[in-house]
């Protein structure tokens, strides 16, 4: 079986260096807003480029603390990509304010930048872009969208660990960032585990206190906060991987560049991905029309397959006051698309075999 990512061969390359960061971390008997937390933080901040990191609890938090930070709540919009994993929308919901859905380009799975004016107005304080599947979002439009409207712009870099777009990575091109470590991502910790990256001091001050139930001193609450904390062992660990994250992406670029090449099969659509610094490829998305008859006959030829995602957030249960709403690109998306296994651990004779039963499919 080819695995879609085999997490235990991509950590084992890590284990002894991780061994000896999580005993140090035992050994010293401390275990949340240490030395392995601001150790990392500092390092995460340089990797982005930007100024301040601060470790949190899952990628959610990152975007609700964001949010939260910012102070918008009822009555304010935020405009968000339709075709997302539903956490970008949640952190919205979260805070009390209207997410504003825009259709992505058909092409890239990424917000379309052309429709997102004609969804502004005097209610709007932000535009969230998602860096999808690993591509950075193309941000001339939006950039000057938020100058021309006075708008924050958040980005949510969950699938996008070290993408760089114009020179500058992911998490480095807005006015905040919110990150996931979730195990699977191309910065994966060992649980959970999320962090939120700015240039902006006031924010990143704010937000650190309103991650630790809105203190900056013990006992003395200057916010109605939460409590959302790296831990002291999962931070040990992607400082660790951290190191690596750079080789791995450009292991993933060039099984993703061999699949593009080589993959020729007129059932099968390939993504269009427009600059290669801007793609680290969490996944490898494709579309076809008869998707589950397609993930049916990998699975027959042992290559495992994963769907991101089934089903689009306004069609979920939990917005059911969208469940009538019409998102024809988001909806065409989430029902042909189907992602082929890619990771840093992959052998060529795996890519290979991949690409020949895709292609032999009829």
């Amino acid at each position: 079986m080819i695995k879609f990512l085999d997490l235990e061969k991509v950590n084992n390359r890590f284990r002894d260096e991780i061994d000896s960061r999580i005993k140090t971390v035992l050994d010293k008997g401390w275990y949340l807003q240490g030395e392995e937390n601001e150790t990392f933080s500092k390092n995460f901040a340089k990797f982005c480029g930007t100024k301040f990191a601060l470790g949190v609890a899952n990628g959610l938090d990152a975007l609700n603390l964001i949010i939260k930070g910012f102070g918008f709540g009822p009555g304010d919009e935020i405009i968000v990509p339709a075709n997302t994993y539903i956490a970008s929308i949640l952190a919205i919901s979260e805070n009390g304010c209207t997410p504003v859905l825009v259709e992505p380009d058909i092409n890239t799975y990424n917000i379309n930048p052309d429709l997102i004016e004609e969804k502004i107005t005097a209610k709007t304080k932000a535009i969230m872009v998602v860096h999808l599947y690993g591509q950075a979002v193309q941000m001339e439009k939006v950039w000057a969208l938020a100058k021309k409207y006075n708008l924050k712009v958040i980005e949510d870099s969950a699938q996008a660990h070290g993408a760089i777009y114009q020179g500058k990575r992911a998490g480095n091109l807005s006015d905040a960032s919110g990150f996931s470590f979730y195990p699977g991502k191309n910065l994966g910790c060992f649980g959970d585990g999320g962090a939120v990256t700015t240039n902006d001091e006031e924010l990143y001050n704010k937000i650190k206190a309103i991650a630790n139930y809105g203190s900056h001193k013990k006992y003395c609450n200057i916010y109605k906060g939460v409590n959302s904390r790296l831990d002291e062992i999962q931070a040990a660990i992607l400082d660790v991987k951290l190191k690596h994250l750079d080789s791995d992406n450009e292991k993933r670029r060039e099984i993703a560049d061999y699949y593009l090449k080589n993959i020729k099969n007129d059932k099968i659509i390939l993504r269009n991905t427009y600059e290669k610094l801007a793609n680290v490829w969490h996944v490898f998305p494709v579309r076809t029309q008869k998707r589950d008859e397609f993930q049916e006959y990998l699975k027959q030829n042992d290559i495992q397959t994963l769907i991101h995602y089934p089903t689009p957030p306004h069609k979920q249960q939990a917005y059911k006051e969208w469940n009538n709403l019409s998102y024809p690109i988001t909806e065409e998306i989430h029902n042909t698309i189907i992602s082929l296994p890619i990771s840093p651990v992959m052998t060529d004779d795996e890519v290979k075999r991949v690409v020949e039963v895709v292609n032999a499919y009829k």
